[in-house]
């Protein structure tokens, strides 16, 4: 817009107070946060069994002063967050008394924008365990009796040595059944030790030195050495007689991270993005009734003989959105069968791709697997996110602010250009921008952060 010299230009002009209200804003931050430092100069940190509330001046000089520390990232508004608070309230103690004692805190990450965003905090509450100062995301249970059970593979030693029966059975109810359990029968700890070190935040590990042949039985193995894997939470076991070279034994070892047959959602898709091996992918109609109970027991036999492949499957009721990238629709014929490597790529076998209502389903699977190791595939595109974009599909805080911020500039924008066509407007009031981008009401902010919520 065009204006004779000596005359205010009316977009200047209405800009003003907003440049005074952000000028404002940002001493007063510096002011604060000059406080919040001074505050934090005196050391309050104690591994009492308290949880810690930290701020951000204080969380690093925390997160350095233990071993361990177990960090919620919270939002004073969220629901799931207010459920969450006195479980570890009742954890907190009792982790805080281990022989490797976990610190429990908590931090306002809806506050700590910056914080959270440095850590990757896409939902609220996000749990996460420093471990010498290295964060990995807690993945875990939130009841608190369950919580200090998982957490104490953390603090455990690489190897547990077993010198009894009552050994065994103590560790592996000790163990739980979250991760899976691996334990060496006549096999020296030394040639477990270092993939220990390595699987340490995924399984637990044992040397059995003493053990009765009922124990042999109970865990069905007949010879010595063996590395007998167990997953309790699907009742599997599997046993490995060597060779016990690095390169074999490993290979069993990362094969058993998982059970025989993985049900897919958010959590197992994240441990199959380490795994290498292609995902031959059931299609359900759902996932929990009778047929697909018996299906995933054949499924089970067939991953039993082909452990060069991953076997899951999902249910379209449980998960229709991942479902429908592979063309599944209402009128699709289920249970269906493909070969997928987690990129936008899949893989059918024509003919066999669809497991029909014959009662020998182990032979309908046997076909489709003799006819993927043929070749005798047609090679098809996923319609919608690739596997990682399953996986990274939660939306961002920190994206969430920046579509706010932008979306209030695009809004003053269009205000202050109307301003200066129409000269009378009144200037917008202070407060529409501090809604805007400052503090967020509770219904706002639960329907800005839903798609990032962690639930129980």
């Amino acid at each position: 817009m065009k204006t004779s010299r000596g005359q205010s230009n009316p977009l200047v002009v209405g800009l003003l107070p907003w440049l005074l209200v952000f000028a404002t804003a940002s001493s007063s931050s510096s002011k604060f946060a000059r406080v919040s430092s001074a505050e934090s100069d005196a050391p309050r940190f104690s591994s009492d069994g308290r949880v810690l509330e930290l701020v951000e001046s204080d969380f690093e000089s925390a997160i350095s002063s233990f071993d361990f520390v177990l960090v919620d990232f919270y939002a004073p508004w969220c629901g799931h967050c207010k459920k969450l608070s006195p479980e570890l309230d009742v954890a907190a103690p009792i982790l805080a008394g281990l022989n490797e004692p976990i610190v429990c805190a908590k931090i306002n990450a809806d506050k700590y924008r910056k914080l959270g965003d440095k850590y990757d905090i896409d939902g609220f509450p996000t749990l996460k365990l420093f471990m010498h100062g290295v964060p990995i995301d807690y993945n875990g249970p939130r009841k608190a009796d369950l919580l200090v059970r998982y957490l104490r593979k953390f603090v455990a030693p690489d190897v547990s040595i077993l010198e009894s029966d009552s050994a065994i059975h103590k560790f592996i109810e000790t163990a739980g059944k979250q991760f899976p359990i691996f334990i060496g029968f006549g096999l020296n700890e030394s040639m477990v030790v270092d993939f220990a070190r390595k699987y340490k935040k995924k399984a637990w590990f044992s040397a059995a030195q003493d053990f009765s042949e009922e124990v042999m039985i109970t865990y069905d193995f007949d010879k010595v050495p063996a590395l007998v894997a167990l997953h309790p939470k699907y009742d599997e076991r599997s046993v490995f007689y060597g060779p016990f070279d690095g390169e074999f034994l490993e290979d069993f070892i990362k094969q058993n991270q998982l059970p025989l047959v993985v049900p897919i959602n958010f959590e197992t898709l994240k441990q199959l993005s380490d795994d290498k091996r292609k995902i031959v992918l059931t299609i359900l109609e759902d996932e929990m009734d009778q047929k697909s109970l018996a299906l995933a027991k054949t499924l089970r036999a067939a991953a039993n003989a082909n452990r060069d492949l991953v076997f899951g499957y999902v249910g379209v009721k449980q998960w229709g959105e991942f479902v429908e990238t592979f063309n599944v629709n209402k009128g699709s014929e289920l249970p269906k069968i493909i070969v997928w490597d987690g990129t936008e790529e899949y893989q059918i076998v024509e003919g066999s791709e669809s497991l029909n209502d014959d009662d020998n389903k182990g032979s309908q699977i046997s076909r489709f697997l003799e006819g993927y190791r043929e070749g005798r595939t047609v090679t098809k595109r996923v319609n919608g996110p690739s596997f990682r974009g399953f996986i990274n599909s939660l939306i961002g805080i920190g994206t969430v602010y920046i579509i706010v911020f932008v979306v209030v500039v695009v809004m003053l924008i269009q205000s202050f250009a109307k301003q200066g066509e129409e000269g009378s407007q009144p200037v917008p009031t202070v407060t529409g921008v501090e809604d805007a981008g400052g503090s967020v009401s509770e219904s706002e902010s639960s329907k800005k952060y839903q798609p990032g919520d962690k639930e129980d």
